[in-house]
């Protein structure tokens, strides 16, 4: 089991400080959910809902780049038909 935890309702990880996820949590979610994509998108929006009420005062675009624009980053490229 992960220290990487989030600390509500603040949004920092409970074992390093870092804005969550952190690198390390990340890290771990990403081998974690290496085979379902989608279900980790599915997962971490959950969390960005939960954030979202806590920090009103972070910009929307923000949040969706910490929760969940970097499950794309390191992902490869989508199919070509998924473009469409």
């Amino acid at each position: 089991m992960t220290t990487h935890g989030p600390v509500m309702p603040i949004w920092s990880c409970g074992g390093c400080n870092a804005a969550w996820p952190c690198p390390t949590r990340r890290r771990e979610l990403q081998a974690e959910f290496a085979d379902a994509p989608v279900s980790l998108t599915l997962y971490l929006g959950s969390y960005l809902v939960q954030a979202a009420e806590d920090l009103t005062w972070v910009p929307a675009g923000t949040l969706h780049h910490r929760f969940l624009g970097w499950t794309r980053e390191t992902g490869g490229s989508r199919p070509r038909e998924w473009c469409k």
